[in-house]
């Protein structure tokens, strides 16, 4: 009788399209479902916005496996005492898990592996959260790219992502199934003050919901996708980052399924996947992508001292800049914001604000429902100027021209900061014009030091 296989879940919250699970159920045998809530090891600690997500996936995903037979097991502690922990509990001879791709998770999944491995137990991890692994994308001379079109132009060059696998109809669970934490327990929902509620309109986390979503995106949107995903008022974005964020869809299915529903207007979006392919592969080659500056000569930059009042201000959408006003209010209550509003956002409390990159990242990652380790940081150090194929330093979005171009009616200005539409709008805590030009000069020091 084969023994059985404990699949550790991580940010794979899915059944469909799940290496670690499909080679489980290949092995044959009883199958047991982990995740562990991972509090030591240098981890970084989840912010407000995900833990509530991760709530609902956990509970969704545990759904999935109890109606096909199995089961999930919570725990939460370091997963290095706590993997081979369950492992002897259950008498797993194997354990499977999908690719963690930060420096720290690599780290400890090597050593889990390693210390498996060395008592008799079965290991595999699997490629499951990226459509092409990072050490298969390199320069001609053997380095990272670390400008974007050279980079999607070599995976495309690369054989297709892999046709995604489908749901198993039954995943035979163990007759002995060991402790598990209670998900309440963990108390990754605010409960005093439930600050919440704009989330839970707006977002049903699980794999069902994600499916749904994906199906309503592409019969809905992508044909129209190109034109106006840059308008916020519009909501013709995908909003399916939060789903590849836990992993309730995998790269693969969101590529196969956008390639086969109309692959004539899916290279844009196509197009956007890279950009996270690409954002994960920088912080595979570079692990301290959200504390250091990818660009090194960027330690040189003069920034002033921390204006408490007027990151407060940025973070509660009261900076008397109607854009800004609005997509921090949208993230305060959804947990997400348009992605063209959140590069103007950014822009502004970095060169407007001169308030250094760091404080922002740490404040979606905080609210943020879709923020992960590579794009987060990523992303605010290609708008710093900072990071890899940066908008150079002297791009700085303005955010009335912005306004102007892609909320000309005020559609989306009147929904999060009405406010600004009024006779006697709030004024600007800071002169556009005049901060552009410090940033300017703060950008020339930082050149002129090379």
């Amino acid at each position: 009788m084969t023994s059985p296989s404990l699949v550790w879940f991580r940010d794979d919250l899915r059944v469909a399209d799940n290496p670690a699970l499909h080679a489980a159920l290949e092995r044959g045998g009883p199958i047991m479902g982990l995740y562990v809530l991972e509090e030591s090891g240098g981890i970084r600690p989840l912010g407000g916005a995900a833990r509530w997500w991760l709530h609902g996936s956990l509970a969704s995903l545990a759904d999935e496996l109890r109606a096909r037979g199995s089961t999930l097991v919570l725990r939460r502690g370091d997963p290095a005492t706590v993997v081979p922990a369950v492992v002897d509990e259950l008498g797993a001879g194997a354990v499977f898990w999908n690719r963690r791709y930060g420096g720290i998770e690599r780290g400890i999944d090597a050593g889990i592996k390693a210390a498996l491995r060395a008592h008799g137990t079965e290991v595999a991890s699997f490629s499951a959260s990226l459509l092409f692994e990072p050490w298969t994308v390199q320069t001609g001379s053997g380095t990272p790219y670390a400008v974007f079109t050279p980079f999607w132009r070599a995976c495309r060059s690369l054989p297709a992502p892999r046709a995604p696998q489908p749901a198993p109809d039954t995943i035979p669970g163990p007759s002995a199934i060991p402790r598990s934490d209670d998900l309440a327990a963990w108390e990754l929902r605010p409960a005093h003050p439930d600050w919440a509620e704009g989330l839970a309109e707006l977002w049903e986390p699980g794999e069902p919901a994600a499916t749904a979503r994906l199906a309503q995106f592409l019969a809905d949107d992508l044909a129209d996708y190109d034109r106006a995903r840059d308008e916020p008022a519009a909501e013709s974005t995908a909003r399916l980052s939060p789903r590849l964020r836990w992993g309730e869809l995998s790269p693969h299915q969101v590529w196969h399924a956008a390639v086969q529903h109309r692959e004539a207007d899916a290279s844009r979006f196509l197009s956007e996947l890279g950009w996270r392919e690409f954002a994960w592969h920088t912080l595979f080659h570079f692990p301290d992508l959200a504390t250091k500056n990818w660009r090194a000569e960027f330690d040189a930059f003069p920034w002033p001292r921390l204006n408490r009042d007027h990151l407060a201000a940025w973070q509660r959408g009261r900076t008397g800049v109607a854009l800004v006003d609005a997509g921090m209010r949208e993230l305060w209550r959804t947990g997400f914001m348009h992605n063209r509003v959140r590069m103007v956002t950014a822009s502004f409390l970095v060169k407007n604000l001169l308030i250094d990159w760091r404080h922002g990242e740490e404040w979606f990652w905080d609210t943020l429902v879709d923020a992960d380790a590579a794009s987060n940081a990523f992303n605010w150090q290609w708008v710093a100027g900072s990071g890899a194929d940066a908008a150079p330093y002297f791009r700085i979005f303005n955010p009335e021209r912005q306004r102007d171009r892609f909320d000309p009616n005020a559609e989306y200005i009147r929904r999060w900061a009405p406010e600004h539409l009024a006779a006697d709008p709030p004024a600007p805590i800071v002169d556009l014009a005049g901060t552009r030009r410090q940033a300017l000069d703060a950008y020339d020091a930082v050149t002129h030091a090379r």
